[in-house]
């Protein structure tokens, strides 16, 4: 009798949406924090618009470089590991070939399988370093292109995120008006954001939906108490 075959679907994009949470959730709040905090001081909606972009630009390069950064540095780190494993293996090979086998011990061989094994994988010195960074130091290749990817998806997640709150002032005919309608759409915009966040990252996602709209309503909440206070 046929059967169907057992095609097994994983997600395989949590660095990209790690990259968009990154960016997209600092973008809501961030913008949505300054444009309240001024809107308790100011009676211009010039003015919030300008300093809302001024920001959204500067967050955007820096949200951007900090991901580049990041992943720059994972690439080298894994790069000196690497390094020191090659080195290891020649330096070292019986002490290497003992973390080898002890690796397999945890999942129950015998060691009559394990001593075939891990000839089997000294046998051939780069499938014996990348085991060891795989198993024993739980790195992974890092993807060459990873770094300008993640600057560039950061960036325009944090753009994206920050117009949101910013949006209503280009349209409402006073500043108060503005607020209201930026706390309204943002708002939103966290709400649904934390809910698809939640879909990738957890099993409740309108945990997360409540949890991401609390922490960007606190934050604009904060903004527009102090500035009220100290105009």
């Amino acid at each position: 009798m046929p059967q169907t075959p057992h095609i097994e679907k994983h997600f395989t994009s949590s660095e990209t949406v790690r990259d968009i949470v990154i960016g997209m959730s600092d973008g809501l709040t961030v913008p949505f924090a300054l444009a309240a905090g001024l809107s308790g001081a100011v009676d211009a909606a010039s003015i919030v618009i300008t300093a809302g972009l001024a920001e959204i630009a500067a967050g955007s390069i820096a949200m951007g470089l900090g991901g580049y950064l990041a992943a720059k540095t994972d690439a080298e780190h894994f790069a000196s590991e690497q390094a020191r494993e090659e080195r290891e293996t020649v330096e070292m090979p019986e002490e290497e070939a003992a973390e080898v086998a002890q690796v397999f011990r945890t999942y129950g061989l015998n060691e009559e399988t394990v001593g075939t094994v891990v000839q089997a994988i000294r046998s051939d010195r780069k499938r014996w370093v990348d085991f060891m960074m795989k198993f024993e130091l739980g790195l992974e290749p890092p993807d060459p292109n990873r770094a300008r990817r993640s600057a560039l998806t950061i960036a325009l997640s944090y753009i994206a995120g920050g117009l949101v709150p910013l949006a209503p002032y280009f349209f409402l005919p006073s500043v108060h008006a503005g607020l209201i309608g930026s706390v309204i759409v943002t708002l939103l915009a966290l709400l649904v954001f934390g809910y698809i966040k939640g879909r990738f990252t957890t099993a409740k996602p309108m945990r997360s939906a409540w949890q991401t709209v609390a922490v960007g309503g606190l934050a604009a909440a904060a903004a527009f108490l102090i500035a009220k206070a100290i105009g």
